[in-house]
């Protein structure tokens, strides 16, 4: 994302003072993605269990939360252009566009326990708009402020806390339906939690250097040699393959423990394989951070689908507590280092006008996305039984993976890195 106030020169200070801007950042995505935008999953079979909604009637909320984070992605992407049209418009802090939707999302996640199932696609679909705007501005104002401090690198810290926000709203629904909670209660603790956790960095989330105009501007090139020129039939490669990951790992993001259940009836373990996904998150952010930069991301992007298509053989071939296990944290941890390593060939590939690109990328994957769900509704209608329904599109899913390893594979040979295209 092209960010400005990167004041070049400027001696970089002990990492210890960027720690409270790091957490600040995994927290408000813990809020906006573990919560806002995943907590779905867990309080899904609470939602089953009270008839409250049918699996089609699940498979439509959770395609209007992807409509709505594919909009907001949009709404990002187009920002740069509205701003400069619009000028009477305010430039407002990134901070203050984080704060607003950490608030949003506690009321929105709130909502979900009114016993009125009419509105609830209206609040999954905003709180799919709010995820994907905290995303993309607390990664701006977290990358700006890490910058300034002088360590850039721990800015993959904040891309943990999706899978923080997994694992806290899994165990929580685990232990909700240990005790017979209903789903509206579930909704009331994690709306409560996401406003809690907000408040914990509510002061840490605030400054008006970087604002919302800066998005548009043109991201500092680095070194002295020019980049090689990429054409759009790369870019649109890219792209398509890039969406084959939002279909491909949704399906089991989705409904992970009610294919669980359907599979393992009765089994201690049902509750456990989310927050084990979560784990995987976590730890597939952190290490693609350890990673050279110098690289081919592309290689890297094969190598994370075909680890996601492998996590769904597993629970497909055995379908056993360990089976579930395995395959929850191998479709984790390729999770956030996909978008991290896109977000690093698409600097690559178009350095001056990343911003726009990534909001691309974003609003692609949230195609692949919206896709799944209905699939599932589709095969669930036609097939004799729900796990023979939820079999054949986890095989479609992993297909779609194994496409998409197989496109980057291909991009890393026809299209080659040169070693003056390198940013450096």
């Amino acid at each position: 994302m092209a960010l400005t106030g990167h004041q070049a020169g400027r001696p970089a200070v002990s990492p210890v003072g960027a720690w409270p801007v790091a957490l600040a950042g995994l927290v408000a995505l813990a809020v906006a993605m573990g919560i806002g935008r995943f907590a779905f999953t867990p309080i899904l079979p609470m939602m089953l269990s009270d008839g409250v909604v049918d699996l089609p009637g699940a498979s439509w909320l959770a395609s209007a939360n992807y409509l709505g984070y594919m909009l907001g992605a949009i709404f990002c992407t187009l920002q740069p252009w509205l701003w400069a049209r619009l000028r009477w418009l305010p430039a407002l802090a990134f901070s203050s566009l984080v704060r607003a939707g950490l608030l949003a999302t506690g009321a929105l996640t709130l909502a979900m326990a009114l016993p009125h199932a009419a509105a609830w696609p209206g609040l999954r679909f905003a709180a799919g708009v709010t995820s994907a705007v905290v995303f993309v501005y607390t990664s701006g104002w977290c990358l700006a402020q890490l910058g300034r401090l002088g360590v850039p690198a721990m800015g993959g810290i904040i891309y943990a806390g999706p899978g923080a926000g997994i694992i806290v709203s899994g165990l929580l629904a685990s232990g909700m339906v240990a005790r017979h909670w209903s789903a509206a209660t579930g909704w009331l603790i994690l709306g409560v939690l996401a406003f809690g956790l907000s408040a914990s960095v509510w002061r840490i989330l605030r400054g008006g250097v970087d604002r919302l105009r800066a998005l548009g501007s043109p991201a500092p090139q680095t070194g002295t040699v020019p980049a090689a020129h990429h054409g759009p039939a790369e870019m649109a490669v890219l792209t398509l393959a890039y969406s084959l990951a939002g279909f491909g790992y949704i399906i089991s993001a989705t409904f992970l423990p009610v294919i669980a259940r359907a599979a393992l009836p009765g089994s201690g373990w049902l509750d456990l394989f989310w927050p084990l996904f979560g784990l995987g998150v976590m730890t597939g952010a952190l290490l693609a951070t350890r990673l050279p930069n110098s690289g081919d991301m592309r290689v890297r992007l094969s190598a994370c689908y075909a680890v996601q298509a492998l996590g769904i053989a597993v629970s497909l071939w055995s379908p056993s507590v360990a089976g579930f296990a395995i395959g929850s944290c191998l479709l984790g941890i390729p999770f956030t280092a996909i978008t991290f390593f896109g977000l690093q060939e698409v600097r690559r590939l178009r350095p001056a006008t990343a911003s726009s690109f990534i909001g691309l990328l974003t609003a692609a994957y949230s195609v692949g996305q919206i896709a799944g769900p209905p699939l599932v509704a589709l095969l669930l209608r036609h097939t004799a039984t729900t796990r023979e329904g939820f079999t054949l599109s986890l095989q479609i899913a992993a297909s779609a993976l194994l496409v998409g390893a197989g496109v980057f594979a291909w991009m890393a040979k026809a299209y080659p890195m040169r070693a003056h295209a390198v940013e450096r």
